[in-house]
């Protein structure tokens, strides 16, 4: 698969909103990591071959999901890579060795994204590698936080809360893969397929957890819960069980569907596909959410 060029910032080159011909179901998708649309303007202040900023894409994830409008529920996807700008973070989650002048008080200059170099704008792709040949001006945050961080955040809030006023709730589920390599399993068959983040219990009431797990453990994947990844800034951000939006991140094991060197899809992307109708059927049918949400 290969990279698409961008020249200019449209709102079509940032997102694409999947709508239902009629939304059915009480559900949200977001895949905000599988862009693949790389600015040359980025590219050429960027030291690493594509093999290495591609690394960071949750590559084919909105294909797995790809089913969702045909079943009633709307599917939201970022268009940028990941390593231009991350829209699963805070707006101004920067790290302030990546500019040349003073960031403003109000960045979040010390999480542990940041230290990892995992900020808004990453500071490093692939094995920890330093993306930038040179430091950025901070008008540069700006500008990508404003014409492709908003836009999606505006997207994602629309759906969720149109999404309520029909349903009386929503679940959003952020959709995204893991590499193989960042996953525990020293002895065999611990080597999770799937991970739901739910918070530790905080962004989503547990039946909608546990109907996810139960879907996908039916298909035949090992699910484990909150590790290696608990979930991120959007399962944080918009999980509010107690006012109807559950938020639940799963994460894919990237092994099970592609060939991590060439990112080329293999035949594990169709089953992981055939997975999706019965999970959104387990998210729709949650007894219990729907009344404590009223």
């Amino acid at each position: 698969m290969s990279s698409t060029p961008i020249s200019q910032t449209r709102l079509d080159d940032v997102l694409r909103i999947q709508r239902p011909d009629r939304q059915t179901r009480p559900l949200v998708l977001a895949s905000p990591h599988s862009g693949t649309a790389y600015p040359p303007a980025f590219l050429a202040l960027s030291r690493l071959p594509m093999q290495v900023l591609r690394a960071s894409e949750d590559t084919h994830v909105d294909v797995i999901f790809g089913a969702a409008p045909a079943l009633g529920v709307p599917l939201l996807c970022a268009l940028l890579p990941r390593v231009y700008i991350d829209v699963n973070r805070e707006s101004l989650e920067l790290d302030p060795s990546m500019f040349c002048d003073v960031l403003p008080p109000h960045a979040n200059t010390d999480s542990p994204r940041v230290r990892a170099g995992l900020g808004t704008l990453p500071r490093v792709a692939g094995e920890g590698q330093h993306i930038y040949r040179r430091k950025l001006p901070f008008t540069e945050a700006e500008r990508r936080v404003a014409q492709c961080y908003e836009p999606y955040h505006a997207a994602l809030r629309g759906l969720i809360r149109a999404t309520r006023a029909r349903f009386g709730h929503c679940v959003v589920l952020d959709c995204h893969s893991m590499p193989r390599s960042s996953l525990e399993g020293p002895r065999r068959g611990t080597v999770p397929d799937i991970v739901l983040g739910d918070r530790h219990g905080t962004t989503c009431d547990p039946a909608v957890t546990d109907a996810a797990e139960a879907a996908l453990a039916g298909r035949g994947f090992r699910v484990h819960r909150n590790k290696p990844y608990a979930g991120g800034f959007t399962t944080r951000h918009y999980g509010r069980p107690g006012h109807g939006v559950h938020t639940l991140q799963i994460e894919i094991n990237r092994a099970l569907y592609m060939d991590e060197a060439t990112r080329e899809p293999t035949a594990g992307l169709h089953r992981l596909a055939a997975a999706v109708p019965p999970l959104l059927d387990a998210l729709s049918a949650v007894p219990g959410v729907a009344q404590a949400a009223e």
